[in-house]
């Protein structure tokens, strides 16, 4: 069975999402490495990989049933970044646009009768739920410790937790 073109697209479409993902983190990376923040730098450099590693198993399903999978450049990542806790909250609100698209793609998976992608994106749904809790736990510790230079530098360690957490799986 062939994916509909509307499937298609809508994978398509979460790869560059994905992908884009990959980008956003590796840039978020490179600032918080420039900006002295070690243990974030760490956490989105693994946030990074993690998020190729998303596109790809998307790129693989398409190609393992027969439809090669578009592949498109990423946009632009931001740039003008303010603080580490700007990064954090932005990047919570990507996770959940990702959720979305997540969502999307598995009701119109329901809608075509289409157990194959329905089976295959559960995987994301249970991904996605980490990835928002995550983010939002890191938010949380801004608010327990605050926003001061020793409170910062307490979330960076923690992300570094993380971080180090991540490359081990």
């Amino acid at each position: 069975m062939k994916l509909s073109d509307e499937m298609r697209k809508s994978l398509n479409e979460q790869i560059v999402m994905e992908s884009d993902a990959s980008s956003f983190y590796l840039a978020m990376a490179s600032w918080c490495e420039v900006t002295g923040y070690e243990g974030a730098a760490s956490f989105f450099y693994a946030q990074s990989d993690e998020e190729r590693q998303h596109m790809l198993k998307i790129v693989h399903y398409m190609n393992r049933i027969g439809t090669m999978a578009d592949i498109s450049a990423c946009s632009e990542p931001k740039k003008d970044v303010k603080s580490l806790e700007e990064i954090i909250k932005t990047s919570l609100e990507n996770e959940q646009k990702v959720t979305q698209s997540i969502h999307q793609i598995i009701t119109l998976a329901e809608k075509e009768r289409d157990r194959r992608t329905f089976d295959f994106m559960q995987w994301f749904v249970k991904e996605q739920i980490e990835e928002e809790e995550t983010f939002d736990n890191i938010l949380q510790k801004f608010e327990v410790v605050g926003r001061d230079k020793l409170a910062i530098y307490e979330v960076d360690k923690y992300m570094n937790g993380i971080g180090s957490k991540q490359d081990k799986e």
